[in-house]
């Protein structure tokens, strides 16, 4: 996840030195070494994509690059909803590890004790593939859990019912039906235990008003008070990600520009399913 790249960076070294004395293991070196069964664990992954993502806004710090200064808004999918809430200033980036280390070993407990998984349906739209829930939840647990553009809906639940999903959406006509590599079913009920969890941490952490709007993952609007911004994150875990909403709610206060900070693409690859005359930026680009 970081290799080499961390090893050039002094920023992103300084804040990997950090996150490891908080948790109490060497981040960079499991980001770096693996193993790999371990880096995927959702209670290791989870810090370390938080970590790589604020290291890489520290890269573009290190560059000047204005757009950290002239950003209007932000926002994070999912875990990278804590990355925008420290970018904003609500959060401190100690607490925000302490945070998704709590966030990040409780889902994995949920996941652990009660399995499950996630499909990603592509060629449907949302209320096709909820309507396919229905059909093939047959008493399991089984959802939308990820909205993440026009024609890539996301479902979570059970083992079982996600292979009903996938045998019923690919007779409805998707294009296609990929099983994601994930620990659990996140953004389901079957997470409901780490959320109570999640919101203990969150009482005992100080989250301050963000200097410019975040918007939630929960409903795609912006919120600036603390304690909706505590519900916000506890509801995250069990609940759907609006991410096209979210995003869509970006381009309406003229959002024509973005950076996606952090590991991967898959930001920009869904922006430009959206709204493809965005300009979109990455750090290592």
């Amino acid at each position: 996840m970081v290799g080499a790249w961390c090893a050039e960076q002094p920023a992103a070294r300084a804040l990997f030195a950090r996150a490891s004395d908080i948790l109490g293991y060497g981040l960079a070196t499991v980001c770096a070494e693996g193993p790999s069964d371990r880096l995927n664990t959702t209670a290791v992954s989870q810090p370390a994509i938080l970590v790589t993502s604020l290291a890489m806004l520290e890269v573009l710090r290190s560059r000047g690059e204005r757009a950290l200064d002239e950003a209007p808004l932000t926002a994070g999918l999912s875990l990278g909803e804590y990355t925008a809430l420290v970018f904003a200033g609500a959060l401190q980036f100690d607490d925000a590890v302490r945070l998704v280390d709590v966030r990040g070993r409780a889902m994995q407990e949920c996941a652990e004790q009660r399995p499950g998984a996630m499909v990603a349906v592509l060629g449907l739209d949302r209320a096709q593939v909820a309507a396919l829930c229905d059909e093939a939840r047959e008493g399991d647990v089984l959802g939308v859990a990820n909205v993440l553009c026009p024609g890539n809906v996301v479902a979570s639940g059970s083992a079982a019912a996600c292979r009903r999903l996938e045998s019923a959406a690919t007779a409805a006509g998707a294009m296609k039906c990929v099983p994601l590599e994930v620990a659990g079913a996140f953004h389901t009920v079957l997470m409901e235990p780490a959320v109570a969890r999640l919101s203990e941490a969150l009482a005992a952490t100080e989250i301050r008003r963000p200097r410019i709007p975040v918007v939630s993952n929960v409903d795609a609007r912006p919120h600036d008070d603390p304690a909706e911004i505590r519900g916000l994150l506890a509801r995250q875990v069990i609940g759907v990600v609006e991410w096209q909403a979210s995003v869509e709610h970006l381009l309406a206060q003229g959002v024509r520009t973005i950076w996606e900070v952090g590991p991967g693409r898959v930001l920009r690859g869904l922006m430009k399913r959206i709204d493809r005359s965005v300009a979109c930026h990455g750090v290592l680009d």
